[in-house]
């Protein structure tokens, strides 16, 4: 998905979407909901973002959870040059916005998309990995964090600040990476679950 929408971008071939989709969205504005996507959009600001991972990374250290804290550490610093590399790859113009003023950095992808999504999923995965937990909970703590992250991502249309297609493409580097990082995890236990046997029989 993201390398169609890059190959669109570069082609022009978004353009009629972006436009249309921010046009409907902006026909429904009102100055009550301006306020609250002001206020959402915060949540997915990398400098939120920065204070609740150095907040997770000092329970991690308090409870001793080293290893979560290493995977929180990956995960942020990882989406961190992910969006910085890419914005700096495609060095797409920002739309004028809607409200307030235009950011400095470059549009595409949404940075607010990619983190949001890193940083909230990351969050609900540590939430549900408590064996305690049931179905309903795991399920309730999934919803909560794609609704967190599609509002967060809709804000960012709303406000005008970026095109639907870098929110779109946010998601789908995100997803990119979070996949990336547990392809990793998972093959670093399994090799770990490998060596420990030699490791026995050694000593």
């Amino acid at each position: 998905m993201f390398a169609w929408l890059a190959e669109e971008v570069f082609e022009g071939g978004t353009d009629q979407f972006d436009n249309a989709i921010r046009a409907t969205v902006h026909q429904h504005a009102a100055p009550w909901l301006t306020v609250v996507m002001s206020r959402i959009t915060l949540l997915g600001d990398w400098m939120g973002i920065l204070a609740g991972t150095c907040c997770l990374l000092l329970i991690c250290g308090w409870r001793r959870k080293w290893g979560v804290a290493r995977l929180v550490l990956v995960t942020m610093a990882g989406a961190g040059l992910l969006d910085a590399t890419l914005k700096l790859a495609f060095h797409r113009p920002r739309p004028d916005p809607f409200v307030g003023t235009k950011p400095s950095t470059w549009s595409f992808p949404s940075g607010h998309a990619l983190v949001s999504l890193c940083f909230y999923g990351l969050i609900a995965g540590i939430l549900s990995l408590r064996r305690t937990r049931r179905r309903w909970e795991r399920t309730l703590i999934w919803t909560g964090a794609a609704l967190l992250v599609g509002t967060i991502g809709f804000s960012r249309i709303y406000l005008g600040v970026h095109w639907p297609s870098d929110v779109l493409a946010g998601y789908a580097a995100g997803l990119i990476w979070m996949g990336t990082v547990r392809a990793l995890g998972s093959a670093t236990e399994k090799g770990q679950a490998g060596e420990g046997p030699d490791q026995d029989n050694r000593r």
